[in-house]
């Protein structure tokens, strides 16, 4: 499975009129489309920066999406310049599904092309199973690219309580597995879980 991440630094003011835009616009759209299994939207009110999600059954079912979803890529209604990135959906996790309040912790990260089995597997036999002890734990993902060497893992708590309180456990788990699998992590951000309509199965 797959899926197209669109990235926007969004003016603050506009958050909550993107926000309602996604929901009731470009969600039910992307939704009709063929291949299509779900969206999510996280925000950061602070920074201003959002990030949309879209999630695909296959690679040539993002690919022929390109065209129908490509006015939405813009993310106008949050009046920020938008950046796409198209990934393999590697690992998804629920324990739990999310409910209103959740918040997501996100970890960019980079490692050489040839060292991504390696670390999606460190991550499915040694970080995983840490991050699920944590209170509020609701789920985790693992997105790459093999072509750029560029991964994500996505933390999902119940609550901003919950996520402030596994910072620093979730900050040893990631240095322990960044030391054995050998990948850089590039950026961390923590942002609100706005919108979660997402059917991708089981992956670990």
């Amino acid at each position: 499975m797959f899926a197209r991440s669109t990235t926007v630094q969004a003016q603050l003011s506009a958050i909550d009129e993107g926000i309602t835009a996604v929901r009731d616009t470009v969600l039910p759209a992307v939704q009709g489309m063929p291949g299509c299994i779900g969206m999510s939207l996280l925000v950061d009110m602070q920074s201003g920066r959002c990030i949309a999600t879209s999630a695909w059954q296959t690679e040539q079912a993002m690919r022929d999406s390109e065209g129908p979803i490509s006015s939405f890529r813009a993310m106008a209604m949050f009046r920020g310049r938008a950046q796409v990135h198209e990934w393999e959906i590697a690992l998804l996790h629920r324990d739990h599904r999310t409910g209103p309040g959740a918040y997501s912790r996100v970890i960019w990260g980079q490692t050489a092309t040839g060292r991504f089995d390696e670390a999606i597997e460190g991550f499915r036999v040694g970080g995983l199973p840490q991050l699920e002890q944590l209170d509020g734990f609701c789920s985790a993902s693992m997105l790459v690219n093999r072509a750029t060497g560029r991964g994500v893992v996505t933390e999902t708590f119940d609550s901003a309580a919950a996520l402030d309180r596994s910072r620093e456990q979730a900050e040893a788990i990631r240095d322990e597995s960044t030391r054995r699998t050998g990948v850089e992590i590039l950026d961390v951000g923590e942002f609100e879980l706005a919108l979660a309509h997402l059917r991708v199965p089981e992956l670990v």
